[in-house]
Order: C-alpha cells, then structure tokens, then sequence
C-alpha cells in the first residue's frame, strides 16, 4: 500500500509540473539556469534524452495507429501565469506500446517548444497522460496561424485573468476535439519541457497541424507575459520515428 501511495505521490508531482514559483521561462530562473536552482532539477542541466527537440532526422517505421479513448471530460481551467492548464476527469486514455496511458491534463506554450527542422510554430498543446505506475506519455499537437478554434474558444471564454485562479467549464470538453483529423505521428523518447525535467516521457508528436486564429494566440501570450518555451534540446543518440 505504501508502494502506491508514493507511486501516487510521485504522479501528481511530475504530472502537475509546471505550478513551481521557483522557475521561469525568463531571466535569472530561466531555462538555461533551471538545473542549478535546485536539486530537484539536475536533469533539467544533465540529462541526455531531454525535450523538446528538433524534429528533422526522422526514420520511417511501422507504427501502431493511435488507440485514442477520449470521452467529454475537461471540467475546469486554471491559469498559472506560466501557461494555461486544463484538468481532465478520468476515463479516456491512450494505448501505446499495448499500456494504457490515461489523460490527466493538459495545457499549452506558444511559441512551440517542437520545431520541424528549425522552424517554430505560434503554439503547441500538450496532452499528458499516465500509466497506473506513473509512467508518462504526451502527445503534442502543433498549430499554425489559421481559423479560430472552437475547442480553445470555450476554453479562454473560461480562463481567469489573474494567475493562480481556477474557474470550473460549464460544459465538459472533450480533448480529441484538438487533434488533427488525420492521426499520423512522430515518436521519441524525452522528458518534460518544465523542471524537474524528469526523463523516460513517451511523446508523440502530431505531423499534421490544428488551427486557430492570431486573436486566440495573441490572448494566450498576454495571459502568460510572453514566449513560453523551453528551447529545443540536444537529440543526442535519440532517433525520431515517423509513421511510415
């Protein structure tokens, strides 16, 4: 019992990364300092399999299509200053690699921390899930500037203007809403893009592109106080699969 409650514990520290006062995405707390502000964040300083990266030497390999279970869950919204994050109730998951990966949250940063081969795009959600052992998996969805998107609509309609604030959606909202139609994905092994930086993520990254308008962009960053990027990282001896 003791065994899960730590596992438990663990969960809901790497999972809520983000929420730390301690870091910043700016200044003397920025990324480049993050290792050094604290034990806690050595990986963040010497880690090799860190993200985000790069994605620009792929290699093509069969890859399973994406088991998404996504149902109506998002319930509330809160602003942390840093970014924008969504909490999600249980039941809808991912399966990847035959575990199931259930979503807990997810929230955004603009410009994207992923860039394809070089070049950012104005924004990127992320979609975090766990296993029941608190193993994680994200699955990152680039935008570009285009058409307003009703999914994050409903959700700035909701978001508090001060940082710290939490606001309840009338309506749940369901997070496949934001995926592309087509499913297509890049993998890689990674960390988290906020300290602790911890390694052994699952990500899965979008090859096609959602939408939404410069407006909504442009509200997020005003909520956030700007960029809100951890820069790419080394890929190292890392190799990106593409969906062949």
């Amino acid at each position: 019992m003791k065994g899960k409650v730590l596992i438990l514990s663990l969960l809901v520290g790497i999972t809520f990364a983000g929420e730390g006062s301690d870091w910043s995405y700016h200044g003397e707390n920025g990324p480049e300092h993050w290792g050094d502000l604290k034990p806690g964040y050595i990986m963040c300083k010497i880690g090799k399999n860190q993200s985000p990266v790069d994605i620009k030497r792929v290699v093509e390999a069969e890859l399973k299509e994406l088991e998404i279970h996504y149902k109506p869950g998002a319930y509330a919204v809160k602003n942390l200053g840093k970014t924008v994050k969504v909490f999600y109730e249980s039941g809808s998951y991912v399966v990847i690699d035959g575990i199931k990966f259930e979503l807990k949250q997810f929230h955004f940063h603009s410009p994207s921390e992923h860039t394809i081969n070089g070049k950012h795009y104005p924004f990127e959600v992320h979609l975090v899930h766990a296993d029941e052992d608190g193993n994680l998996a994200v699955i990152g969805i680039l935008f570009k500037e285009g058409k307003e998107n009703p999914v994050i609509k409903e959700i700035w309609k909701h978001v508090p203007s001060e940082p710290g604030k939490e606001a309840k959606l009338p309506e749940k909202i369901n997070a496949y809403d934001l995926l592309p139609k087509d499913k297509k994905y890049y993998r890689y092994s990674g960390s988290l893009t906020t300290p602790p930086c911890t390694e052994g993520v699952r990500w899965i990254v979008m090859v096609h592109k959602a939408e939404l308008s410069k407006e909504q962009i442009e509200k997020f960053r005003k909520l956030t106080g700007g960029d809100t990027n951890r820069p790419v990282q080394p890929l190292n001896a890392r190799v990106i699969l593409i969906q062949d």
